[in-house]
């Protein structure tokens, strides 16, 4: 994909769970404002490989260019999904698919956004989370996790987010960690970047969670430079389903989660695409 040199608008969502019939509903719905334009998806579309697909496959039937990156949730391993892959698999799986889709993913080379306010590099992260962004008085992951289970706040990828073959989801975030370092050394440095990761970079946006101990599951602390580091223009994230922008060390976080409709009625509306260049 190649982005048009002075026309086109960056759009990001992320947090469809298209399996909720309003959502899918959300999704037909969305349009770009000219074929120029590219729509990030920042991860947790759905649970069933079949529903992830027909999102993507119907947005990119729309979009300039689709750029994706997995959530949680498309990593799960759902009893009523015929694909029945866990961890490392499901992932490749997903990726295989998104490029038959004509979808970028984290393991393609990074697409350069040349539309309005670029040129721009954008980079999808697949990085996961290590347990560090734990509760106040707890030293280790043990102990954060004891936590969570005393409160009955306990994540779902407990249970069906498989880090196979990995010994574990924190071995899993190590390894990513290293090879998109790796990757991100390698890129063109003349460009800023967009980093677009399902999980924030940083912990700042998990302060207002209604539950504190959920936060464990939202990201590493071994990013919360990143954004200095890699030169970022903005970055965008999900998974928290609280939209908002906020500024740190002088670059834009944009959440773009649309989130379950029993979230996003109250809010008047599921709204729309957030725009990110320009911005």
């Amino acid at each position: 994909m190649t982005g048009p040199s002075d026309a086109g608008i960056l759009f990001a969502i992320s947090d469809l769970h298209v399996a909720f019939a309003e959502n899918r509903a959300v999704v037909e719905g969305l349009r770009p404002e000219s074929d120029a334009d590219w729509l990030i998806v920042a991860g947790d579309v759905g649970e069933r490989i079949a529903d992830v697909e027909w999102a993507l496959r119907t947005l990119r039937g729309r979009f300039g260019g689709v750029v994706w990156v997995p959530g949680n949730h498309e990593l799960w391993t759902p009893k009523d999904d015929p694909v029945r892959l866990r961890g490392e698999r499901r992932y490749r799986y997903l990726v295989d698919m998104c490029r038959s889709l004509g979808v970028v993913t984290p393991e393609d080379p990074y697409p350069v956004w040349r539309g309005g306010g670029g040129p721009v590099t954008l980079v999808p992260l697949f990085l996961l989370y290590d347990y560090t962004f734990r509760p106040a008085g707890t030293a280790t992951k043990q102990e954060a996790l004891a936590v969570a289970y005393e409160s009955g706040v306990v994540c779902t990828d407990e249970m069906m987010l498989h880090p196979d073959p990995y010994p574990s989801r924190e071995d899993w975030c190590k390894a990513r960690l290293e090879l998109t370092r790796r990757r991100l050394a390698a890129r063109d440095t003349s460009l800023p970047t967009v980093l677009i990761n399902h999980f924030p970079l940083v912990r700042e946006p998990t302060r207002i969670l209604r539950y504190p101990e959920f936060a464990q599951w939202c990201g590493t602390e071994e990013t919360a430079d990143w954004h200095v580091e890699f030169d970022a223009a903005a970055v965008v994230y999900g998974h928290l389903h609280i939209p908002r922008t906020l500024w740190q060390d002088g670059v834009r976080f944009e959440e773009v989660s649309l989130g379950y409709p029993r979230e996003w009625r109250p809010r008047g509306g599921p709204g729309g695409l957030k725009r990110v260049f320009p911005p």
